[in-house]
């Protein structure tokens, strides 16, 4: 009888203008321990970097196939665009802004290949930042409760005696199923992600991994965090100097989130709230700080904003569609 072969893993890094940490992941990719896997590609998508950081990438020490894209075509469809041509067991949305440990691949394929855990259908791990601090990253479905309490500030008033989105209650330390665990780490069943699609290309940024997310756990899937092994996450890097239009995206892909899994009626509303109240809750946070640029950063998203969503506030169906 014939040994099982081993599984195969594609590893998918999307690089818009991350400078120097897409080789430092690249290079920690490259220490890594493969036991009991078979590393097959690792392709980076690169979104019309003007920052040259997809150039020389063979001195890394990996083999990379790079894609080039004349336009950044947002981190969805950039995935998709890759993740769709794999034929790996399983599939890892890698941030370039991420290094890895020994373990960070060989103990999550281990976890999914145990047939146990044959209903997981994505898995994260710890992240740790710079100062090795633990990143309290997993997070709960979007609830109109949560965006609510978030738009008025109230998270801050009722601190933990209501769930909130992010999991920062919790301190990350012990293995648990959880809602989502974050895009920075999202090992995926390849086949799976085939089967639903990929992500959901309407969203260019945020929120597309929490979507998929959500798609996997009405598809009868699970997902888990595993605190036994780490990687190290900047976070960030790339959107840190596009504050304002970093902003935009995240109220935009909320807004679609809401439209898509809420319906009309509830994401009217959740929108209308957040053109006509949410930003003036955060320009007062903003001048309670005494923070020009964070006040320049809030109007200038919301220009963007309410250049693009009364239109589409009309259009907006149950299922998130124009």
């Amino acid at each position: 009888m014939s040994a099982k072969p081993a599984p195969r893993l594609d590893i998918i890094i999307v690089n818009w203008n991350t400078g120097p940490l897409l080789r430092e992941c690249l290079k920690s990719i490259r220490t890594a321990d493969r036991a009991g896997f078979q590393l097959s590609e690792i392709v980076v998508v690169d979104n019309a970097s003007a920052d040259e950081s997809a150039h020389a990438l063979e001195g890394t020490g990996v083999p990379v196939r790079l894609i080039r894209n004349p336009v950044n075509r947002g981190f969805a469809a950039a995935c998709n665009q890759a993740a769709l041509q794999s034929a790996a067991d399983y599939v890892l949305f890698l941030n370039p802004d991420t290094r890895l440990t020994r373990e960070s691949l060989s103990v999550p394929v281990a976890f999914l290949e145990q047939p146990a855990n044959r209903q997981v259908g994505i898995v994260g791990i710890k992240l740790l930042d710079n100062s090795s601090r633990v990143s309290r990253s997993c997070a709960r479905f979007l609830t109109p409760g949560m965006i609510l309490r978030k738009m008025f500030g109230l998270e801050r008033l009722f601190g933990s005696t209501l769930p909130s989105h992010f999991m920062t209650e919790w301190d990350h330390s012990d293995s648990r199923e959880v809602d989502h665990v974050t895009g920075a780490f999202f090992l995926v069943r390849r086949a799976l992600f085939e089967r639903l699609g990929g992500f959901d290309e309407r969203f260019f940024v945020y929120l597309e991994d929490l979507d998929f997310s959500l798609r996997i756990k009405q598809a009868g899937g699970t997902s888990v965090y595993l605190a036994d092994v780490t990687a190290y996450h900047v976070g960030g890097a790339s959107s840190e100097p596009i504050r304002a239009r970093r902003l935009y995206y995240a109220l935009h892909s909320r807004i679609l989130y809401i439209y898509k899994h809420f319906g009309w009626w509830i994401g009217t509303g959740l929108a209308l709230a957040t053109l006509l109240v949410e930003m003036f809750t955060r320009l007062g946070s903003a001048l309670a700080r005494v923070s020009a640029a964070e006040m320049r950063d809030i109007l200038g998203a919301y220009r963007m904003l309410w250049a693009t969503l009364p239109a589409r506030i009309g259009k907006s169906g149950g299922d998130g569609s124009e």
